[in-house]
């Protein structure tokens, strides 16, 4: 059993930050409904995770969920007001999917730090990294203590890395989910780009 147990606080900073950024988005590529939902059943959840320990795992998920309904529905109104030929205005088009990327990176952190390794419980349970979907470089290099661990950074790193470069770049991926949420985020940040390129070439012309 570790000494050093992995804080829990960071999923629940992401979902956080999910949340400010979609109350941020436009009003022609959100639902303030939603975006006031998330925030009661995000205080909600942590509180009670906060007051049962034992459900933050479930309710951890629930919150990533959650997120990740919101970034899909934000990515829906903005190809959706694409198609349909809604005239929105350039500035909110480019504002909505710097925020809609910026969420993709976030969500996708989240979830590959709730999962990896089976999550920050179960990495806890270790002194060193093992069983995991992703090889860090801290893993290779000579010299390099076996107790070391990725925190969220880490996680949020390989999620910025594969938004902005369509590949994990320096940490190869291991498992056959990673590759399938790596391919799924580096989908809707391509989606979110090409978006905003044919509304400016549009504009142009």
């Amino acid at each position: 059993m570790s000494n050093n147990p992995e804080p829990r606080w960071p999923g629940l900073a992401a979902t956080a930050s999910v949340t400010l950024l979609y109350l941020l988005l436009p009003d022609a590529l959100v639902s303030n409904y939603y975006g006031w939902l998330m925030v009661a059943l995000t205080a909600a959840m942590a509180t009670t995770a906060l007051l049962v320990p034992k459900w933050h795992v479930a309710f951890g998920h629930a919150t990533s969920a959650m997120a990740t309904l919101g970034l899909a529905y934000a990515l829906y109104t903005l190809v959706h007001g694409l198609i349909v030929g809604n005239r929105i205005p350039p500035s909110q088009l480019l504002a909505g999917a710097l925020l809609i990327w910026s969420m993709n990176i976030v969500v996708f952190a989240a979830w590959y730090w709730r999962l990896d390794a089976g999550g920050p419980h179960r990495r806890s349970r270790h002194s060193s990294y093992r069983d995991g979907a992703f090889l860090f470089p801290q893993l290779t290099m000579q010299g390099q203590p076996g107790y070391w661990r990725p925190q969220f950074v880490d996680y949020l790193f390989v999620a910025f890395n594969t938004s902005t470069a369509f590949s994990p770049t320096d940490v190869p991926v291991l498992s056959r989910w990673a590759k399938v949420l790596m391919m799924v985020q580096s989908s809707i940040s391509l989606t979110t780009l090409a978006i905003v390129a044919a509304r400016a070439v549009n504009v142009l012309n």
